[in-house]
C-alpha cells in the first residue's frame, strides 16, 4: 500500500523551493540588475584619482595675437606604498631632478597616498618625462601639467599677471579671469588598497582635462610696445623711481596699453620683489594730481558757464590771497592780464582758484564725483585704488582754491584717463576695461562679448567741444606744445605735482610731473597719459612727460591708419620763462620777519616759538624750484660767547 508525503515533509519541500526561488531572485537582482552599480561602487573604493590640470585658455590682444599661452610639461608623482626600495629611488630621483636627495627621500617616506615632488618635479619637459618612464620605478609616475608661458616677456606684464605653481592666477588678468582661463581637472585613475598598494590586473584610467576659454583683450600689441619703448626711454634718460603709461580709446573705455615701471617678466616672477609683482601703477598708485586735474575744474566752469575764456581777462600778479593764504603760480611775478583761454594755455594756478571760487565747493565737488573721482573706476583688474577726496564737510575756502588746480586731492591714473576721456569724447564716462570677448577654444565662438558700459554724463557734447578746443590750444600754444604731431590735432594738459612723504608733509624737490593728451583733437580716438615719477634734472609735466606722451601718439596714430586732420589752431612754440633753482641758504641764526623781508622766494613751514631760527629743513645748498618749502625751527637765540 503505498504512502502519500506527510504534510510536514510537503511544508518542508515548498519552503526550500521557495528559499531557492528567492535566493535565485536576489542573485538575479545583485548580478544582472545591480551588477554594475555594485561594481562601480566597488572599484570606486579600489580607486584613486590624481589630479591632471587643463591647459589655461590663452589670452589674446585684440588683434589676435597670442599674450599668455602654455608649454607641455610634466609632473612627477611618487605614490609611497608601492615603492619597493625608497634608499635607491630617492637616489635616481635626484639625480634625475637635480634635486636634494634627502629631501626626497623624507618625501616619499611619508604615510599618505600620494607626494607630488614640488617644485623640482614640477613642468619638467619631455627629455625628463621620457627618463624618468624608463626608469620604471615602482610607485612612480609621470602626468601631463602644462606649463604658463608668455611669448613675449615683460611686455603688459602688470596687466596680463603671472600663475602661480597649482595653475591659479595670481594677479592681473590671470586672476580677474581664472575661473574663465582655468578650465576643467582631468585625473589619472589608480587602482590600489586602502594602504596605497596597486591592485593587480586593474588598468590606469584617464578622464582628460578640458581647456579653459581664451580670453581676447582690448590690448593692442603694437601700441603695447610703443608705450613701453617710451617708457624704457623715460626711464633711461630721466632715472625716476617710477614711470607709468595708459593708452585708451575714449569712445568705448576700452584699454589698449597699459604699463608701469620698475616692471617684471612674468615667465620668471619669483625673481622679482613683492612690491614690483603687485603695484600696476596706473591703477594702484595714488598722488595729487596737479594740473591734469584742472580739467574737470574746466569743465565744471564751461557746463555751469561761469566763463568765457576768449571774452573774459583774469590779472594774476603771481599770487591769489585766499582766506589770507598766498597761493603763488609756478611763474616768479605771474602772467599779468590774460583771456581764461590763455590761464588754461599757461596753467595758471591763480587763474584756475578763481574759476573754483566761482562755482563753489558744493558744485565742484558735485562734478569731480560725476567724473569718476573719490571712488574705483570698476577696471576688470584686481588691486585697484579709489582716492582720497575732502570730506565737503572739511572743505574751507583755501581746500575750495587747491582742489580747483589739483593740488590736496589724491587719484590713480585710470580715473584721470577715465574722466578726461570723457570730457572729450561728448561727455560720456565711459568705465575702463580690458575684457574684449570669451572665446570657445575648440570652436572660435565667441561666447561673451563685453560691450562699452556708460557710468554717467557729467557735462553736455556742447561743453565738451569747448574743452577740446581749450586743451588743443595748451598744445599748439601753451605748455603742452611739446606734445605737437605734426599733421595731427592734439590736445592734452600737463601737470606738475609736489609728492606728499609718508608723514603728510610735501617733499622738497620731488615731483610727479605728467601729462595726458588726445587725438584728434576734433575726434578724439586716443587718450595717452604718461607720469613720471621724480625725474632727475628738471620737473615739469610740459618739459618731461609732454614729448614722450607726443611720441606715443604720433607713433599710434599712424600704426592706427588714422589720417592726418587738418583745421587745426596753429602753432606757437611756447616760450618758457627762466626758472632756475634756488639754492637754499643757511637760515639759522636769521629772524622770520629777516626771511620773508628778503627776496627768498620759497614758503616757509614754522615750527616752534622763539626769535631765530635754530634747525632748518632741507639743509643749505639744496636746490629748490620757486615756490617750494622749507621748514624752520625756532628757538632762543644763543647767548654771546665771554671773553
Amino acid at each position: 500500500m503505498r504512502r502519500e508525503p506527510s504534510r510536514r515533509l510537503l511544508a518542508l519541500f515548498g519552503l526550500a523551493t521557495l528559499a531557492l526561488v528567492v535566493f535565485a531572485l536576489r542573485l538575479f537582482h545583485l548580478q544582472v540588475l545591480m551588477g554594475p552599480d555594485l561594481a562601480a561602487k566597488a572599484l570606486e573604493l579600489w580607486s584613486r584619482d590624481v589630479p591632471v590640470e587643463p591647459p589655461r585658455g590663452r589670452i589674446l590682444d585684440r588683434n589676435g595675437e597670442i599674450l599668455a599661452t602654455n608649454r607641455e610639461a610634466y609632473s612627477v608623482l611618487v605614490f609611497p606604498a608601492q615603492v619597493r626600495d625608497k634608499e635607491r629611488t630617492a637616489d635616481i630621483l635626484a639625480r634625475e631632478l637635480g634635486a636634494d636627495r634627502e629631501k626626497i627621500l623624507r618625501r616619499i617616506s611619508q604615510r599618505t597616498l600620494v607626494v607630488r615632488l614640488s617644485p623640482e618635479g614640477r613642468r619638467v619637459d619631455e627629455d625628463v618625462r621620457r627618463r624618468v618612464e624608463a626608469l620604471a620605478l615602482p610607485g612612480v609616475y609621470v602626468a601631463p601639467e602644462p606649463a604658463r608661458i608668455y611669448p613675449h616677456g615683460s611686455l603688459a606684464a602688470h596687466v596680463l599677471g603671472f600663475v602661480g605653481i597649482d595653475n591659479q592666477g595670481l594677479s592681473g588678468l590671470e586672476l580677474a579671469y581664472d575661473e574663465v582661463l582655468r578650465g576643467r581637472r582631468g585625473a589619472f585613475k589608480l587602482f590600489t588598497t586602502a594602504a596605497g598598494e596597486a591592485l593587480p590586473g586593474l588598468p590606469m584610467l584617464y578622464d582628460a582635462p578640458e581647456a579653459g576659454y581664451d580670453v581676447v583683450t582690448s590690448l593692442d600689441l603694437r601700441l603695447q610696445e610703443i608705450l613701453e619703448n617710451a617708457l624704457d626711454d623715460a626711464w633711461l634718460t630721466y632715472k625716476p623711481e617710477a614711470a607709468m603709461g595708459v593708452i585708451a580709446d575714449p569712445r568705448t573705455g576700452e584699454i589698449l596699453a597699459m604699463a608701469s615701471r620698475p616692471t617684471f617678466d612674468p615667465n620668471r616672477y619669483r625673481e622679482y620683489p613683492a612690491e614690483v609683482l603687485n603695484r600696476n601703477l596706473p591703477i594702484w598708485r595714488v598722488f595729487e594730481p596737479g594740473s591734469t586735474f584742472k580739467i574737470v575744474t574746466l569743465s565744471a566752469a564751461l557746463q555751469e558757464k561761469k566763463v568765457d575764456l576768449e571774452r573774459e581777462h583774469f590779472f594774476d600778479p603771481g599770487y591769489i590771497i585766499v582766506a589770507g593764504v598766498k597761493i603763488r603760480n609756478w611763474k616768479p611775478g605771474g602772467h599779468g592780464d590774460q583771456t581764461f583761454l590763455q590761464v588754461v594755455e599757461n596753467s595758471n594756478n591763480p587763474g584756475f582758484v578763481e574759476l573754483g571760487l566761482r562755482l563753489g565747493k558744493e558744485t565742484l565737488f558735485r562734478y569731480i564725483r560725476a567724473f569718476g573721482f573719490g571712488e574705483k573706476t570698476g577696471i576688470d583688474l584686481p588691486g585697484e585704488a579709489k582716492g582720497i577726496l575732502f570730506p565737503l564737510e572739511r572743505v574751507g575756502p583755501v581746500e575750495l582754491a587747491t582742489t580747483a588746480f589739483g593740488q590736496g586731492v589724491a587719484v590713480t591714473p585710470i580715473q584721470q584717463v577715465a574722466a578726461v576721456s570723457a570730457a572729450v569724447n561728448g561727455g560720456t564716462l565711459y568705465r575702463p576695461h580690458l575684457l574684449k570677448e570669451v572665446r570657445d577654444p575648440r570652436t572660435g565662438a565667441v561666447v561673451h562679448r563685453q560691450e562699452p558700459e556708460v557710468r554717467g554724463t557729467p557735462i553736455s557734447p556742447e561743453t565738451s567741444a569747448q574743452v577740446r578746443y581749450a586743451l588743443e590750444s595748451v598744445v599748439a600754444r601753451g605748455t603742452g606744445y611739446r606734445a605737437y604731431v605734426d599733421g595731427y590735432r592734439v590736445g592734452g594738459k600737463t601737470g606738475t605735482a609736489q609728492k606728499v612723504g609718508p608723514d603728510g608733509r610735501y617733499l622738497p624737490g620731488e615731483y610727479i610731473v605728467s601729462f595726458i593728451g588726445f587725438a584728434p583733437a576734433d575726434d578724439p580716438r586716443l587718450v595717452v597719459y604718461i607720469a613720471v615719477d621724480h625725474p632727475q634734472g628738471i620737473q615739469f609735466g610740459g618739459v618731461v612727460a609732454a614729448p614722450i606722451a607726443g611720441q606715443v601718439l604720433d607713433a599710434s596714430l599712424r600704426i592706427l591708419g588714422i589720417p592726418p586732420r587738418e583745421g587745426g589752431i596753429p602753432r606757437e612754440k611756447y616760450v618758457w620763462p627762466e626758472v632756475p633753482p634756488l639754492e637754499v641758504p643757511n637760515l639759522v641764526g636769521m629772524g622770520v620777519d629777516d626771511i620773508r623781508q628778503s627776496s627768498y622766494t620759497f614758503d616757509l613751514e614754522v615750527v616752534g616759538e622763539g626769535e631765530v631760527v635754530v634747525d632748518q629743513s632741507p639743509p643749505p645748498g639744496t636746490k629748490l624750484a620757486p615756490g617750494e618749502r622749507v621748514r624752520i625751527r625756532l628757538g632762543p637765540r644763543a647767548p654771546a660767547e665771554g671773553r
